[in-house]
Order: C-alpha cells, then sequence, then structure tokens
C-alpha cells in the first residue's frame, strides 16, 4: 500500500514539476518577446530561404511587383533585414514578398489599420507572437515547400505495396486457423522493408514540411479566436479545410518528434507495426493526394500567418521609429514633395527636402557628393509608403506610383553582353513600362556613361524626354552639363549637390540644393591629393582652353 501511495505522490510531483518547467519557460518566453519588440534581429539571414515564396511568383502585387534590378538597386536585402521584425519562418517569408509586391492603396490602408491593432493591447499581440514562434526553427523555411514545389505522383510500384500488404495481413489472420501461413510473414516483412526504406528518401524530403504544416494547423486555430484576427479575416474556411488531414500530419512528422529514450521505443515499435503493413507508404501518398486537393487552402493558410506575423512586424517599425517616420500622403497630381527624408539604411543620415510639381528631376554633383545615394533614399520611401504605409521623412506626399530603375548595371560575363549593353536592355525595360497609363517612378543614375559623350547625351536627352510623360516622375543624376541644358527645356527642375575644400580637407554637406552646379572642384581635388604639378598645370590650361 505504502508503494502505491509513493507512485502516487511521484507522480504527481513529476507532473507538477513539468507544469511549472513549462509554465516558466513560457514566461521567460514572453519576457524575451517583450524585449525584442521595436529591435532588429540579431541573427544572420538565409535569403535563399527567405525569398523562396517571392521566387515562386504565387502572390504577385495587384499593383506593381519591384523586379530583380530595382530590388538591387535599391539594396533591398540590406533593407529587410534592417526592417524584419517577423517571429516565424512563413511570416519572414511572407514579408520579404510584401515589401516586393505593391497592392492597391485600399489594400494598403486596410493592412496598416490591422498592423495598428497590435499596438493596442499588448496581451493578445504576445499570445499571437508566441504562437508564431512555434514556427521559428530552421525546418520552418520548409513549409512553403508544399505550395511551390511540383507535385509528387504514386510511383509505379505502388500496386506491390498493396499486395504485400494484403498478404501480410492474409499471413497474420489466415495463421490463426492455418498455422504455416505464419511462415509467411518473414519474406513480406522483409519485401516491405524494402519499399519502406526505398520510400524514406521522399518522406525525408517532406518531413520538415509536414511537421510544419502540422504545428502551423494548430497555432492558426489558436490564433483565429483573437478579435482583431475574426474582424480583419472574413473567410478562415481554410483552417476547417486543412485541419481534415491535421491527424496524417501527426503521423507521419511523428519522427520529428523523437527527443528521448521512452519516445525512441515507441517509435520502433511503430516503425515495425508501418512495415508490416505498408502504413507510412500508403500513409504518406495518401497524404500527397490530399495535399494536391488542399493546396490552395494550404497556400491560404501560410498567407494567413504570414499576413499576421507581417502586420505585427509593421507595428514593431513604427514603434522603433515613431520620431523619424510620418504616414504618406497620396496625390492625384505630377507631383513629390518631402520634408527631412532619410535613407533608413545610413546612420546619422542629413536629411533633404524637396518641393517637385508637373516636373521631373534633373541632379548634379561630384562623385561620392550624395547624388546616387539621394535618389535612392526618395525611391526607398515610394516603396516603403506603398507597402508598410511608412516612410523615413517628417512629411511626404507623392502619386501612387510604380517604380522602376537603372543605377547598378554590370556586365553580364554569362551571356557574354557589355555595360552599355546590359544599360540598353534595361532601359527598354523601363520604356516598355512608360506605355503604360499608371503614374511611374523612374529612378535613373549616370544614364549610358559606358559610351562616347556625344552619343550619351543626345541617346539620354532622347529617352529622357520620353519617360518624362504629364503623369511620370522621372529623377535622373548626371555629369554632363549639356544635358541639363537640353532638359531644362522638358520639364526638367535641376538641382545640385556639392562639395568644398576647407583647410586643405574635401568636405560634403549632403544637403540638396535648387538650381545648376555652379562649381568644378575636379581638379582641385587632384591638388589636394598630391598630383604631381604637371598635371594639375596642363589639365588647368586645357580647361580654360575648352571654355
Amino acid at each position: 500500500m505504502q508503494l502505491y501511495y509513493f507512485l502516487a505522490i511521484f507522480g504527481i510531483a513529476l507532473f507538477l514539476l513539468v507544469r511549472f518547467l513549462k509554465k516558466r519557460s513560457e514566461r521567460n518566453h514572453i519576457k524575451n518577446l517583450k524585449e525584442n519588440w521595436a529591435k532588429a534581429k540579431n541573427e544572420k539571414f538565409n535569403f535563399d530561404q527567405i525569398k523562396s515564396y517571392c521566387n515562386a511568383q504565387l502572390h504577385i502585387g495587384d499593383f506593381h511587383q519591384i523586379n530583380d534590378q530595382t530590388a538591387k538597386d535599391l539594396d533591398l536585402e540590406a533593407l529587410f533585414t534592417l526592417l524584419d521584425r517577423t517571429t516565424s519562418k512563413p511570416g519572414q517569408q511572407y514579408f520579404y514578398n510584401h515589401l516586393r509586391n505593391i497592392n492597391s492603396q485600399a489594400q494598403l490602408k486596410r493592412f496598416s489599420t490591422f498592423s495598428d491593432t497590435f499596438l493596442e493591447d499588448e496581451n493578445d499581440r504576445l499570445k499571437i507572437q508566441s504562437q508564431l514562434s512555434k514556427m521559428n526553427h530552421y525546418n520552418a523555411y520548409d513549409f512553403v515547400r508544399l505550395i511551390t514545389d511540383e507535385p509528387m505522383y504514386r510511383p509505379k510500384w505502388i500496386v506491390w505495396v498493396f499486395i504485400l500488404s494484403a498478404l501480410a495481413i492474409f499471413s497474420l489472420v489466415g495463421g490463426f486457423f492455418y498455422p504455416i501461413l505464419f511462415l509467411l510473414i518473414l519474406p513480406v516483412f522483409m519485401a516491405n522493408m524494402v519499399l519502406h526504406y526505398r520510400n524514406k528518401n521522399n518522406l525525408n524530403y517532406y518531413l520538415n514540411a509536414v511537421h510544419q504544416l502540422s504545428i502551423a494547423i494548430k497555432s492558426g486555430n489558436k490564433i483565429s479566436n483573437f478579435d482583431n484576427i475574426k474582424s480583419y479575416f472574413k473567410d478562415l474556411s481554410y483552417l476547417r479545410s486543412v485541419q481534415k488531414i491535421q491527424f496524417k500530419t501527426s503521423l507521419i512528422s511523428f519522427e520529428n518528434k523523437i527527443n528521448d529514450e521512452f519516445a525512441f521505443l515507441g517509435w520502433f515499435l511503430f516503425e515495425v507495426l508501418k512495415i508490416t503493413f505498408n502504413i507510412e507508404i500508403l500513409l504518406f501518398f495518401s497524404f500527397l493526394e490530399d495535399i494536391q486537393h488542399k493546396r490552395n487552402d494550404i497556400e491560404k493558410l501560410f498567407r494567413y500567418l504570414g499576413e499576421i506575423d507581417s502586420a505585427i512586424a509593421v507595428a514593431s517599425i513604427k514603434t522603433e521609429y515613431q520620431d523619424y517616420t510620418c504616414q504618406p500622403n497620396f496625390s492625384n497630381k505630377k507631383e513629390i514633395r518631402f520634408n527631412e527624408i532619410r535613407h533608413p539604411l545610413i546612420n546619422d543620415c542629413v536629411p533633404n527636402d524637396l518641393q517637385l510639381s508637373e516636373k521631373s528631376m534633373l541632379l548634379t554633383g561630384s562623385n561620392m557628393s550624395g547624388k546616387s545615394t539621394f535618389i535612392r533614399t526618395v525611391a526607398i520611401n515610394t516603396l516603403l509608403a506603398q507597402t508598410l504605409n511608412r516612410c523615413f521623412a517628417e512629411h511626404f506626399t507623392a502619386p501612387f506610383l510604380k517604380l522602376y530603375s537603372s543605377i547598378r548595371i554590370t556586365d553580364n560575363l554569362s551571356e557574354n553582353t557589355s555595360y552599355y549593353l546590359e544599360e540598353v536592355l534595361q532601359i527598354k525595360k523601363l520604356l516598355d513600362a512608360s506605355k503604360e497609363d499608371i503614374p511611374k517612378l523612374f529612378v535613373l543614375d549616370e544614364i549610358f556613361k559606358g559610351t562616347n559623350t556625344e552619343e550619351r547625351i543626345a541617346a539620354g536627352k532622347s529617352i529622357l524626354s520620353y519617360l518624362n510623360t504629364s503623369q511620370n516622375i522621372v529623377m535622373v543624376s548626371t555629369h554632363d552639363i549639356e544635358l541639363t541644358e537640353m532638359l531644362t527645356k522638358n520639364d526638367f527642375e535641376r538641382y545640385h549637390f556639392s562639395e568644398s575644400i576647407q583647410n586643405q580637407e574635401l568636405i560634403f554637406d549632403h544637403k540638396l540644393k535648387e538650381g545648376p552646379l555652379k562649381t568644378k572642384n575636379a581638379i582641385k581635388i587632384l591638388a589636394l591629393y598630391n598630383f604631381p604639378k604637371q598635371i594639375i598645370n596642363e589639365a588647368e590650361m586645357l580647361k580654360n582652353k575648352s571654355r
């Protein structure tokens, strides 16, 4: 009797200890979520995995999609690294796709309002983040495979699986009546083992994805009970749909849960049972058929979790940068107006103002003065305005624009194309895009610098004038004074950045100034860096002759 009391007390104590440790772990997790709120992540970003959903082109913006060239021009990976505040790996994949795909103004406003709800109730937000964090393991990147990979179909050898399964049942049941049939079990078991482990490669490929789907279904259902989630997502029928395959996902992903000796013993016994009757193979291909039938609902589940995680991330960004960001205003006119605009990736960035109405912009200045950085700053804030409803500025007004760029052009050695030809191909895409009757922002840096001056100026003038329609805004930086003089007659306003030499030191103030660049310091800079006097004198003489 005392033994029974001891076992009962031990069992209760063990239960309370496990419960205590679980509660403590949950409290520590919530504490970490609080401490990391409105802070950048300190982790290595695997962009091959992060970009996999975006690369699949399953969810394209209904207004505009940022192409690869513009993503490169705007340092989108570095920008994402700065802004990512998602809690789950699927959320991270969705958030990257969100930054690359621009939806309508109505959808943007609705998403932004949804994001604000996570600023109102910290407890609910922490509970939702806690559920999302269950999909923060590296393996959770594989969840997206279920909706991006080509479907796998039943192999031809599946017919042997049915035959051998039937023989296993026949030998076990028949053996009670004719014991000699028990002898059939061993060869059937050996044949089944070959098929079982032959299929393991297929299973292992999907194992992480299936396990994460099982977690996603459970977390998705728990998250759906919060009021702001119910209000935002009107139709959650896909949660009920994918829940129908929850039992199969739990069985298939059982191997991912092996973490102690007792579980291993259970796994071993279950493995023998699966081999004997080919349970795993039959279940696996039945599951794949379910995946194919419910592929749309699984993608909706992925997007549901990703959109929630992204909305929380935007709320975190708003909190962290509340003193440096604003909500944009969208205009129906051809104008860009902003105050104190900043480049989010540059520490201690010098802010700038601009008032541009019914005009495009032609920007001049020496190297390192800030021309390229400025046009990138405008383009990045235009993108963030239309994806996050947030800008790194005190005030920002612009039309709802499609965004195109030609800044970082490089030779393509794999296709044996030169810098100039690569730029020609890129600008041809801009010209094609300009025909669409929707406002666009074209951002170009040093157009056609890979060719001679005479043809560069002639081609540049013609192209920029072509792009600058009544609704398109063009921002171009250049060193060509002749080009600036031509374009001022075609609705381009001139602005510039300048530098000065003070106490034998080159000073850049990085402040945008109206009008053409009036100072020329290139030869003075050569002298500053102790070039031979012969070079300086000859350069000055040639410059004076050319006037």
